[in-house]
C-alpha cells in the first residue's frame, strides 16, 4: 500500500472542526480499506508493530468490534480495556489510566465515554494519537463518517441531497456527527421526532426541524433512523414505545410515499418495532449490513492516516 498524506491532527475528535480536506481524505482512503477487506486473506502490514488501546467506559459492540477488527486487518496490536475491571474503578483518573497505558507502549486509543468532552481531555495529556469513539451527548465520528461513506456509495455526490434523521435527536452524537460532516459536502438535512426529543436552537447547525415524518420523508434521498435511547432519557420524554412508533416509526406504508430509491440507515443497534419496523429493517431499501462493513473500512482509514508515519516503541529502540 502506497504512504498517503496524513491528516491535519493527530486526533480524531469529532467532525465539527474537521476540515473538509480531512473528511475527504479518510472517504477516499476507506475505499481502498473495503477492497482490502474483500480479499480471501483480508490483512496487509500496514500497522504492523503499531499498538493501539481500545478503551470503553461504556457498552459497546460495533463500534468495539470493528475498530478492533480494523486494527488486526492493518497488522496492530491491540488491547482492550474493560473499564468495569480496570482500576478506574478504584478512582483512578481517566488522564492517570491512560498515561499510563501510553507508557507501556500505545501509539493510539480509542475511547468512548460518558462524559461528554472525555477523549479531547485525554488528547490534550497525550502524545499518543486519541480517536473519540463517542462521548456523552456530543460526538460519534466514527459513525458520521461510515454513514457518509455509505450514502456517497450508494449515490455519488451528496450535494443537494436530502438526507432526513428521524428519532431521538437529543440523545444522539451519531446525529450530530451526521449533521456537521454532511453539511461540508453540501447535503439538505432534516431532523424529525418528537418536540421533546429535538434540541434547542438545534436549527444554528443548518438544519430544518419538522414533525410529519410522512411530509418529510417523501423527497427524501436517505433517512437516517435512530435508535431511541431509553437508557439515557428521562421520563415522560414520549408517551410510550407504542405510541412513539405510530406517529415517528419507519415501516413500509409510509415508504410508499418516498422515492423508489430511497435509502434506509440505521446506525443500530435496532429496537425492532419501535423506531423501525422489521419489515423495513429486513427489507430492499435499507443498507444497515453495508454501514456495518463500512465501519470496518472506515476505520482502518481513521487509525492508518493517524498512525502510518508515526513511529513505534520498538522503531524508536
Amino acid at each position: 500500500m502506497n504512504k498517503v498524506k496524513g491528516l491535519s491532527s493527530k486526533d480524531l475528535l469529532g467532525l465539527r472542526e474537521m476540515p473538509v480536506e480531512d473528511l475527504n481524505l479518510i472517504l477516499d482512503t476507506a475505499a481502498g480499506m473495503k477492497e482490502i477487506i474483500s480479499r480471501p486473506i483480508p490483512k496487509v502490514p500496514a500497522l504492523l508493530g503499531k499498538s493501539i488501546c481500545l478503551l470503553f467506559y461504556e457498552n459497546s459492540t460495533r463500534t468495539r468490534t470493528s475498530f478492533e477488527t480494523a486494527a488486526k486487518m492493518l497488522s496492530a496490536n491491540t488491547t482492550n480495556i474493560t473499564v468495569a475491571a480496570s482500576s478506574a474503578q478504584k478512582g483512578e483518573t481517566l488522564i492517570d489510566t491512560v498515561k499510563n497505558l501510553e507508557i507501556m507502549g500505545h501509539q493510539a486509543f480509542v475511547i468512548r465515554h460518558n462524559m461528554s468532552g472525555a477523549p479531547h481531555l485525554a488528547a490534550k495529556n497525550l502524545a499518543a494519537s486519541v480517536v473519540n469513539a463517542g462521548d456523552g451527548f456530543d460526538e460519534h465520528p466514527s459513525q458520521g463518517l461510515l454513514d457518509i461513506f455509505t450514502m456517497k456509495e450508494k449515490k455519488g455526490n451528496l450535494k443537494g441531497r436530502k438526507i432526513v434523521i428521524v428519532g431521538d435527536i437529543a440523545h444522539s452524537r451519531v446525529a450530530r456527527s451526521n449533521i456537521w460532516g454532511l453539511t461540508k459536502l453540501g447535503a439538505r438535512i432534516s431532523v424529525v421526532g418528537p418536540a421533546t426529543l429535538i434540541p434547542k436552537e438545534i436549527e444554528k447547525m443548518g438544519v430544518k426541524v419538522a414533525y410529519d415524518i410522512e411530509e418529510e420523508i417523501k423527497d427524501a434521498d436517505f433517512i437516517n433512523v435512530l435508535r431511541i435511547q431509553k437508557e439515557r432519557m428521562g421520563k415522560g420524554l414520549i408517551p410510550s414505545l407504542e405510541e412513539y412508533h405510530l406517529l415517528f416509526g419507519l415501516n413500509s406504508r409510509r415508504l410508499t410515499k418516498c422515492k423508489k430509491d430511497v435509502v434506509v440507515m440505521h446506525p443500530g443497534p435496532m429496537n425492532r418495532g419501535v423506531e423501525i419496523s422489521s419489515d423495513v429493517a429486513d427489507g430492499p431499501y435499507n443498507v444497515i449490513l453495508d454501514q456495518v462493513q463500512n465501519g470496518v473500512a472506515i476505520r482502518m482509514a481513521i487509525l492508518f492516516l493517524l498512525l502510518s508515519g508515526k513511529s513505534s516503541a520498538r522503531e524508536n529502540e
